[in-house]
């Protein structure tokens, strides 16, 4: 295989980890919306399904990690292609920012104001 086939592979591979890694998020999200729905409709005590919602939380808190996780090697994978001089290389989606997983330096931007 030549570098750019074997390059092309990893990144559609990272790419679909990343998919699904947001995919697990929305479906585990949905869960709890599904759970709380369910025990509203059924006018259950929330005491009944805290314990259960709680684990399915937990899981979404484990998935944010996970995410967090797969953009840091995507971050490396980027650093790794360059140091090697392989110049740049876009697959998939090509709008996003360059360092999209470092946050901005100062304070935050916005339009949003206190109230007095």
């Amino acid at each position: 295989m030549d570098r750019a086939t074997v390059i092309a592979s990893v990144a559609g591979d990272l790419y679909a980890t990343e998919n699904a890694v947001d995919t697990a998020i929305t479906q585990a999200t949905t869960l709890v919306q599904a759970m709380i729905g369910a025990r509203a409709a059924l006018s259950v005590s929330p005491v009944a399904g805290a314990e259960s919602q709680t684990k399915a939380m937990e899981a979404i808190a484990a998935l944010s990690a996970a995410r967090t996780a797969v953009i840091a090697c995507h971050a490396e994978l980027q650093k790794d292609h360059r140091r090697m001089g392989w110049g740049t290389y876009a697959v998939g989606p090509v709008d996003k920012p360059d360092h999209e997983w470092e946050r901005p330096e100062g304070p935050p931007v916005g339009r949003l104001r206190v109230a007095s």
